[in-house]
């Protein structure tokens, strides 16, 4: 079905997009753009998107990027960097919905739609020119569909290969949009520093340097027994094809969901074993609950345990059958961290992860002899019901039902007061909520 006259992208000016069949689109700033949705006052503010003092940053928005934060940070650090940033709790509800609704605007597109993340994807538009135009008339339409459905930004990339399709996206950040057709992709890498190559990190950057390669251009008229010598066969390959914007990988539109899980690392360390048990309590009910909105079941259940020094350790155990029932992957988890025989060890932060999943249409569940009509899966779904009507935590496990007592079981502080919508953000040291620096996750096989 084609685009509506008054749907389609408009380009305010000649763009050569010949050749430009995978695009890159990616949100800007996503995290912090969907948490300032209903917060305009703080637009045009440093803003970091997080947790507590002892967790890493999820996201910030370009005025607080430009004091050095960056996702993945510690807490800690980015205060120092920008003492004045203001500090938002993340709405995952928000971000799956978010990320949801776009990827279908995606699929209006095309069929050829490859998630990287929950923020952006790869999009082969080879046999939509017909119907909607040219990438760059598409890659417009996107970003006003997006901007004016989800009150968020996005860039775009256009190429003939999905490698500088994304590096033109983040060339045309924020909020733009790049074309680099097959002609123009030597003129377009060449110039760029090392590091803004795929898959080029820190440590490779670094050995690039040590070697005199400052640019793309460089790797790309170094001789390749130099470069092989340095970096090995293989390394030497990749980088080489990268540099002359060489990438035989298809945009591959099939992606199944590997793990879903949720991780807490708390305000100070814990050793107490009620604490601990409510942790994973919590921790097991996100994870469940994130699993049934997916309509997913899973088999593993994975347990990280990461103590005071830092030391980690995963256990894991598969149940004789499928679940997203918060019941059962509790009792697990638990059992888990049993067998661990810890005593009283201190212990900074505790994940839940689910593993060995199928969608649950497809997936056969036995019945237990003793389990009534309606069991804990009926009695889950309609906690979910109740929580879409009226908001998450409405209805949930007596013993997460947080009083005072509790809250400082798990921060040795009084408790937070959750912020109504027109409430300002806390400032950095301000109490944090309980327990600080939570993470989940979803993560995707390529």
């Amino acid at each position: 079905m084609a685009l509506q006259p008054r749907q389609r992208g408009v380009v305010s000016e000649v763009v050569d997009d010949r050749g430009c069949t995978i695009l890159h689109v990616d949100m800007d700033a996503f995290y912090a753009a969907a948490s300032l949705i209903d917060r305009p006052e703080l637009v045009g503010k440093p803003v970091v998107i997080g947790g507590g003092m002892r967790s890493v940053v999820l996201s910030a928005t370009y005025e607080a990027r430009a004091y050095g934060i960056r996702s993945g940070i510690p807490m800690a650090r980015a205060r120092r960097l920008c003492p004045q940033a203001e500090i938002v709790r993340p709405d995952y509800d928000r971000y799956s919905a978010i990320s949801s609704a776009v990827m279908a605007v995606f699929r209006e597109v095309t069929h050829l739609v490859e998630p990287v993340s929950m923020e952006e994807a790869f999009l082969d538009v080879s046999a939509a020119r017909r119907r909607l135009g040219g990438p760059a008339q598409i890659g417009q339409w996107i970003r006003d569909t997006i901007a004016d459905e989800q009150q968020i930004t996005c860039s775009v990339g256009g190429a003939p290969t999905k490698v500088v399709a994304k590096m033109a996206s983040r060339a045309a950040k924020p909020d733009g949009m790049l074309m680099v057709p097959p002609h123009k992709v030597v003129d377009f890498l060449h110039p760029l520093p090392v590091s803004a190559l795929w898959g080029v990190g820190q440590s490779t950057e670094a050995a690039l340097h040590r070697l005199g390669l400052r640019t793309v251009a460089d790797i790309a008229h170094l001789p390749m027994a130099t470069l092989t010598r340095a970096m090995g066969h293989n390394g030497a390959v990749q980088l080489r094809d990268l540099a002359w914007g060489r990438d035989a990988g298809r945009v591959t539109p099939v992606r199944t969901e590997r793990s879903v899980g949720s991780s807490e690392t708390f305000h100070q360390d814990v050793d107490d074993p009620a604490v601990l048990r409510r942790q994973l309590l919590r921790l097991s009910d996100r994870s469940a609950t994130r699993m049934r909105h997916s309509g997913l079941l899973a088999r593993t259940v994975v347990l990280t345990v990461r103590f005071s020094d830092f030391t980690t350790i995963t256990r894991s155990r598969t149940m004789r059958e499928s679940t997203d029932v918060t019941r059962d992957i509790f009792a697990t988890a638990t059992a888990l961290y049993a067998a661990l025989g810890l005593q009283r060890a201190r212990i900074r932060l505790l994940g839940v992860r689910l593993e060995g999943l199928t969608e649950a249409e497809h997936t056969p569940v036995q019945g237990r002899l003793d389990e009534p009509e309606h069991g804990w899966r009926d009695a889950e779904r309609a906690m979910d019901r109740a929580a879409q009507r009226f908001g998450s935590g409405i209805v949930r496990p007596a013993s997460l039902v947080v009083r005072d007592e509790a809250r400082r079981d798990v921060e040795g502080r009084a408790p937070r007061t959750e912020r109504a919508p027109g409430d300002s953000a806390r400032r950095w040291g301000a109490a944090a909520w309980s327990p600080r620096g939570g993470s989940t996750e979803v993560s995707g096989v390529r």
